[in-house]
């Protein structure tokens, strides 16, 4: 169908620009500073169908896997006359892993966009009014509109639902896909219900009730895009936006010489045993479509690092959209040509009553690892060294004696990215599945009984070559009160590879000190620490890519 590729540019970033405003939104509003300074949030936009039509520049682990909590609600909320159907002003909520969710602290609002009657023409239309007056076409959504945001803490055993656990009803309040609000009215027996499993209500209402808003600006603004162009050209272009990014990932894909290719990494543990859990993976090219293949990838273990299948699916999204040199659409169209194996039971699609915690943030991780390492052998000169390959969760939760309440804080800490063809790796950032910012001290000190002591770069941690992997990062952090602490962490045993020659980058560590006494810890573990503890994170470094010179 021909199109005009000025008008499609226009679309894409009208697309684009709504999504970004969602999350600018989220952020304002958020009261955690893990929304607020950390942006651990992501906002999406989806046709009728919930196929992906724009992303915002956010979590690539959220994104990729977010069209699976939209079909999740879909599937039980979609239907017209179930008595359970969504409607103008209705928005579902979703974190159960085991139904398009990651792990239990995601927690995904989605949204319909009913259009008001008149808008499907030309210009002059008017735009969904949610439920809150006007005459509705009650056919079908439009649209969909949809955010996830990391909550700081959903219940279970551990303060900031990110220790290590053996079953998923130990991490937290998990939520099938149900309304958190009817006809633009919050359900309030809902809300009282997720508060109540939770260490810290007040903020969790704050962060659920600024993604509502969210939501609620990604409606308006659809609504006004469809009454300033009209429903049927802006239907057209939604249509024309998924095809382009089909034919550019076909295009990328007939880059990449056909064959067969292999690769596999480890995760260190469990948390559980001491045993490595080895994830492999055979991507195969035949012409301009790629079949991923992770049999013969572990069992899904016993400890918290198993993966669903949406986390798999969203490592696939992200490896293959950065090879696209171009600013192309991210939407559902890029994954059109490519199909992913993932055997159930297994590490990268494990099934009920797994842990799934760190699942999302470390199996994630080492899927991207995995993914790079096999297409390396295909296209060498197009692929960095790994990463530091894990985000070094981070967890205290306790009692605070100054604002009489208890606390839970949880963040991921930076570390080195790999070196990469023509480029060494940047020092101290997020790389792949995460594109959060840093927790600033400030924020830190002002909102809980910590003290940091030290953050800066870990000099020399980036592998060597002919360009050295970037440096990870040491942060000291003074508890100043009696906290429970949770690390869910990798690569402090298997070190982030090199390539074409490199060295990989160096292995992280974890201690805390009390005293003059230190304690070694585990990537993954969890631990009471008194008052006066230093807990202490040197993230890995990236891997070195080429030959060193000398």
């Amino acid at each position: 169908m021909n199109f005009d590729p000025v008008r499609l540019e226009i679309y894409k970033n009208l697309f684009h620009s709504i999504a970004e405003e969602m999350g600018a939104t989220l952020r304002r509003t958020g009261f955690s500073p893990n929304i607020k300074e950390r942006r651990d949030y992501s906002c999406a936009l989806f046709n009728a169908a919930g196929e992906a039509l724009a992303m915002g520049d956010h979590m690539p682990v959220h994104l990729g896997s977010m069209p699976m909590s939209v079909q999740a609600a879909l599937a039980v909320l979609a239907p017209m006359g179930s008595g359970l159907a969504l409607e103008p002003g209705d928005i579902a909520m979703v974190n159960d892993p085991f139904a398009g969710g990651t792990h239990l602290p995601d927690i995904t609002l989605v949204m319909p966009v009913f259009l008001a009657a008149g808008s499907k023409g030309g210009k002059g239309g008017r735009g969904s009014r949610g439920g809150r007056g006007g005459k509705e076409d009650l056919a079908k959504p439009a649209f969909y509109v949809a955010n996830r945001a990391h909550h700081s803490d959903v219940g279970g055993a551990q303060p900031g639902s990110m220790g290590p656990a053996r079953e998923i009803f130990q991490e937290g309040v998990r939520i099938p896909p149900i309304k958190i609000a009817r006809r633009g009215q919050l359900q309030t027996d809902v809300l009282r219900l997720i508060l109540a499993n939770v260490r810290t209500p007040a903020e969790r209402e704050g962060d659920l009730t600024a993604q509502v808003a969210a939501c609620r600006v990604g409606e308006r603004r659809l609504g006004e895009m469809v009454g300033r162009y009209g429903q049927d050209e802006v239907a057209r272009y939604c249509h024309h936006m998924l095809d382009y990014s089909e034919r550019m990932m076909r295009s990328v894909l007939r880059q990449i010489p056909d064959g067969n290719y292999f690769a596999e990494d480890f995760l260190d543990d469990d948390g559980i045993s001491d045993s490595p859990l080895r994830i492999a993976v055979a991507v195969r090219i035949r012409g301009d479509q790629a079949e991923v293949d992770f049999s013969g990838t572990s069992p899904q273990c016993a400890g918290a690092v198993n993966a669903v299948l949406a986390i798999t699916y969203s490592a696939v999204f992200y490896v293959f959209r950065c090879l696209i040199a171009e600013e192309v659409p991210a939407t559902s169209g890029l994954m059109r040509p490519m199909r992913v194996v993932a055997p159930p039971g297994t590490l990268v699609n494990a099934g009920p009553p797994a842990a799934v915690a760190g699942g999302n943030v470390e199996t994630s991780q080492r899927t991207v690892d995995v993914l790079f390492r096999a297409l390396a052998r295909a296209i060498p000169r197009r692929i960095p060294a790994a990463s530091q390959g894990t985000m070094n969760n981070l967890t205290l939760g306790g009692w605070d004696g100054q604002r009489k309440a208890p606390f839970a804080y949880y963040e991921t800490v930076a570390g080195g990215m790999g070196g990469r063809p023509g480029k060494p790796g940047i020092s101290g950032i997020h790389t792949h599945m995460t594109n959060s910012l840093n927790s600033p001290v400030e924020a830190l000190e002002f909102f809980y009984p910590v003290r940091v002591l030290r953050y800066g770069l870990r000099r020399g941690s980036g592998g060597e070559g002919k360009f050295r992997g970037g440096d990870g990062v040491v942060r000291e952090i003074e508890l100043l009160a009696d906290a429970q602490l949770g690390l869910l962490c990798d690569r402090r045993k298997i070190s982030p590879y090199g390539l074409a020659g490199g060295a990989p980058g160096k292995r992280g560590r974890n201690s805390w000190r009390f005293g003059r006494r230190v304690t070694k810890l585990p990537g993954k573990c969890t631990a009471h620490l008194p008052r006066g503890a230093v807990i202490r994170i040197e993230t890995p470094g990236g891997g070195g890519w080429g030959k060193p010179k000398h």
